[in-house]
C-alpha cells in the first residue's frame, strides 16, 4: 500500500428500509493498530415508493431485479457525488454493502443489490461491493461481517450489540471471534408501527403503553432459530416465514400490546446471549449501536432483565449509534484493498478466512501506477 491513511465512504442500506447511510471516515494504520475518525455522515431517506420497491424486490422477475440493481447502484453513486461536493471532500474509495434481497447461505447464495459498476460510473470514485459472496462460496453464512471491525476498532468493550433491522452481537472470547444474529428488531417494530400510520415507534413510546401478551411471548421465544448454535444468521425470508405469520394471528389485539410484547421478546433473546461476554478491565461493557439504541423502552427492557445486571450498557454518541455499520463496511472495503481478510471463518462458519469484495475503477492510489 502507498500510504497508511485513507479516506473511505462506507454505504449501508439496512433491512429496516429507512434509507442509505453514508459515513466518510479517515482510517489510519500505525504501529499495527487501527484508528478512525468520522469526517461527515448522513442518512438519505428513501421515498415511501422506493422503500416499497425494495420491500417487494424478492418477488420481481429476473430482468426487473437486474434493472433495480443497476438503478440502485446509480442512485447511490449520485447520492455520494452530491454529498462529497456539499462537504468538499476527497474520497479514496467507496465501500458499499448494498441492499440485501436474498440471503440463503444454506443453498449457497446471497444477493445485495446496488451494482458496483453503475455506482462507479455515477460518481467516478473506485468502488468495492459484494462483500459477502466469497464467504458464502466457502461455506459460510456471509454474515455477520461487522465483528472484524468491532475487534479492530472497538476492542475496549466486552462486546458490541447492533440493534438494526436484525440484532447481532460480537465479542472475542479466548482469542476466538464469536458473532451471530440474535433476532429481528426494527424490521418488525417498524412494520407494527406502520399499522398506526407511523414509520417507527419513537423512543418505544407506543410499546411502553401496551400490555404483555403472555401467549404471544411464549410462542415467539419457542422459535427453532433461537435453539440453534452459532454461527447463524437471519434474513428477511425468515422474518416473513416465521415472525409475521405469528403476529398476524394476534391482529385483533391492540397494536400497542403486540409492540410491547415484541420488545420484551427482543430484550429476552438479547439478554440470553450476554452470559458469555468476557470481562475487560474488571467489568463487562456492552457497546450498543444501530437505530434500536434510540428506542429508550427497548434499552430499559434489556437493562431490567435480571441476567443483564452485571453488564453495563454503553450508548455512544448519536453518529456512532447511527453509522457504525456504514463505518465498518467502509473499513472492510479498505481491508479488501490491503489484501487482508475481511471475513472471519470462526464467525461465519466458512472453511477459511477470506478476502471478499468486487472492485470497480482506478485503484492506483492504493498501489501506485
Amino acid at each position: 500500500m502507498k500510504n497508511n491513511t485513507y479516506t473511505i465512504a462506507g454505504l449501508m442500506s439496512g433491512t429496516s428500509l429507512d434509507g442509505l447511510d453514508i459515513a466518510v471516515c479517515e482510517f489510519k494504520y500505525l504501529n499495527n493498530v487501527w484508528s478512525y475518525k468520522t469526517i461527515a455522515a448522513t442518512t438519505i431517506a428513501y421515498t415511501d415508493s422506493f422503500s416499497q420497491e425494495l420491500n417487494n424486490a424478492m418477488r420481481l422477475s429476473g430482468e426487473a431485479l437486474i434493472s433495480l440493481d443497476r438503478s440502485f447502484g446509480s442512485m447511490q453513486g449520485s447520492y455520494v457525488a452530491d454529498f462529497i461536493k456539499k462537504h468538499a471532500l476527497s474520497i479514496d474509495l467507496i465501500s458499499a454493502h448494498g441492499h440485501t434481497i436474498f440471503h440463503n447461505p444454506k443453498q449457497g447464495y446471497t444477493l445485495q443489490i446496488g451494482n458496483g459498476a453503475s455506482l462507479y460510473a455515477a460518481c467516478g470514485i473506485p468502488v468495492v461491493t459484494d462483500l459477502r459472496s466469497v464467504d458464502v462460496a466457502f461455506g459460510g453464512q456471509g454474515a455477520p461481517l461487522v465483528p472484524l471491525g468491532d475487534e479492530l476498532l472497538f476492542a475496549q468493550y466486552s462486546g458490541c450489540l447492533n440493534l438494526g433491522g436484525i440484532a447481532n452481537i460480537s465479542y472475542v472470547s479466548n482469542g476466538k471471534n464469536i458473532a451471530f444474529d440474535i433476532c429481528a428488531v426494527n424490521i418488525v417494530l417498524n412494520a407494527l408501527a406502520l399499522k398506526l400510520g407511523k414509520s417507527f415507534d419513537e423512543s418505544g413510546t407506543i410499546a411502553r403503553s401496551g400490555t404483555l401478551i403472555e401467549a404471544l411471548l411464549k410462542q415467539l421465544n419457542e422459535l427453532a432459530f433461537y435453539k440453534k448454535a452459532a454461527p447463524k444468521s437471519l434474513g428477511r425470508e425468515w422474518v416473513d416465514a416465521d415472525i409475521f405469520p405469528i403476529l398476524e394471528t394476534y391482529s385483533a389485539s391492540p397494536v400497542a400490546d403486540v409492540l410491547h410484547t415484541y420488545v420484551m421478546h427482543c430484550a429476552q433473546q438479547i439478554v440470553s446471549c450476554l452470559k458469555e461476554l468476557p470481562v475487560k478491565n474488571n467489568q463487562k461493557q456492552l457497546f450498543i449501536t444501530g437505530g434500536g439504541a434510540f428506542n429508550t423502552y427497548l434499552i430499559e427492557c434489556i437493562a431490567s432483565c435480571s441476567d443483564a445486571n452485571d453488564v453495563t450498557l454503553v450508548i455512544p454518541d448519536s453518529d456512532t449509534i447511527q453509522y457504525k455499520e456504514a463505518i465498518i463496511f467502509g473499513f472492510l472495503g479498505l481491508l479488501r484493498m490491503m489484501n487482508k481478510p475481511n471475513a472471519k471463518s470462526t464467525v461465519t462458519g466458512a472453511s477459511v478466512d477470506s478476502i471478499g469484495g468486487a472492485v470497480y475503477g482506478d485503484i492506483s492510489c492504493f498501489y501506485g501506477e
